[in-house]
């Protein structure tokens, strides 16, 4: 099995990339290979659904260029497409007067990356969303919403037609570099391929590992927990409200989120997860987890975010902690409104340092692209990832 072209990884920015190479040259051979029996299970699916606008990332980051082109790329193809979406908006509210200044912070950011947003009262806010509890408010109305498993299933479909190759429940067990490119060892048999794109979310650090590459970093698996609004109550929340980020902490923090089913989810917090794939606190697997512990960056994270990790904990565990943050933004739901929902893990790249890697990090080396780190918002971002990948390796 020789190909020109293959993408380990078949998530939406393994999907995306394949697209855009096809797009750039479509006589490529080209082949996706995927440990799952799916595509997309993991970080691609298991997320808020959130077209981002671009508010939080450093002015000139990939983050902020590819997720400013992102949103509007993602909307065009959904269009395209005819994949449900909405431009619904989002409210970020500063609950109390010590919260002005970040909220300050993020126009500034916002501005300085090309956005469009707008600063409300009070009064201005509820007339958005009548049931927050914020003492002022940024709107950022390009914001919107849409299911990325919907998209990735597109991505799939328009694959297909252009005779792409598909191999599901191949998983990557050893990369050799040759003179024609690389041989990739799977479950499924040994491939060759002239150039590898290593698109491998969760397992990035370890790919690259076996492509004889030092990716400098470690992937530390974060799950993120959500509860869902009972439908009766889902009058509450028009459509996103997020929290001004905490500055003490590296995460958003728990936000409203409605879904485009019409579903209303609050979440995610942030805790360890004892499995790279670990969806609940009884999901272990003693190789991610002694990889973790014996990471010294994860430690250094840890001492340096010691307080607000073990609140994250004690409200994964306490339902009444983590209605308080839901309360928060809307002091009228109750602990009955709350269902305990699905959960996704965030592949958080950190170098030894203790350091968190922030921006998306892709390794070039010969006949090789090794995505290291593509957290959000790579799923709004897919395509412009996608479309940066094939111009570096489209001749």
């Amino acid at each position: 099995m020789i190909y020109d072209k293959l993408i380990i990884g078949g998530g939406i920015v393994g999907l995306a990339t394949a697209l855009a190479i096809k797009s750039s040259d479509p006589d490529c051979h080209l082949a996706i290979l995927e440990k799952e029996g799916d595509w997309a299970l993991h970080q691609s699916s298991r997320n808020s659904g959130v077209i981002h606008a671009g508010v939080y990332y450093k002015p000139g980051s990939k983050k902020a260029r590819f997720g400013l082109a992102g949103n509007a790329s993602m909307v065009k193809f959904c269009e395209k497409q005819a994949i449900p979406y909405e431009r619904c908006g989002k409210l970020i509210v500063a609950s109390s007067a010590e919260q002005i200044a970040g909220l300050d912070n993020l126009e500034e950011r916002a501005k300085a990356n090309g956005l469009l947003v707008n600063r409300l009262s009070h009064a201005a806010a509820l007339e958005i969303e009548p049931h927050v509890n914020c003492i002022e408010a940024l709107h950022v109305p390009s914001t919107g919403i849409v299911d990325y498993q919907v998209v990735a299933g597109k991505y799939v479909e328009l694959l297909k037609a252009q005779d792409v190759d598909f191999f599901l429940n191949c998983k990557t067990t050893g990369l050799k570099q040759v003179k024609a490119g690389y041989l990739v060892a799977t479950t499924r048999g040994t491939f060759q391929t002239h150039y590898l794109i290593s698109t491998a979310g969760l397992y990035s650090d370890r790919v690259a590992v076996q492509g004889r590459v030092d990716p400098a970093m470690k992937i530390v698996p974060f799950r993120g927990e959500y509860w869902h609004l009972r439908p009766e109550k889902s009058h509450l929340v028009k459509n996103l409200i997020y929290p001004v980020p905490n500055p003490r902490f590296p995460f958003l923090g728990v936000h409203m989120t409605r879904l485009i089913d019409g579903s209303i989810h609050a979440g995610p917090n942030a805790v360890l997860a004892f499995s790279r794939e670990g969806y609940s606190w009884g999901q272990i697997n003693p190789q991610d987890l002694f990889e973790t512990l014996a990471y010294p960056g994860f430690w250094k994270l840890a001492n340096k975010y010691l307080s607000e990790g073990l609140k994250e904990m004690y409200r994964s565990l306490i339902k009444s902690e983590f209605l308080r943050s839901v309360q928060e933004l809307i002091p009228e739901i109750g602990s009955d409104d709350l269902v305990k929902g699905a959960a996704g893990v965030r592949a958080q790249a950190l170098r030894s340092d203790g350091s968190l890697i922030d921006d998306f990090q892709l390794l070039e080396r010969e006949n090789a692209i090794f995505v290291i780190n593509a957290p959000s918002p790579a799923a709004t971002a897919s395509l412009e990832i996608g479309k940066y990948i094939a111009a570096k390796i489209v001749s």
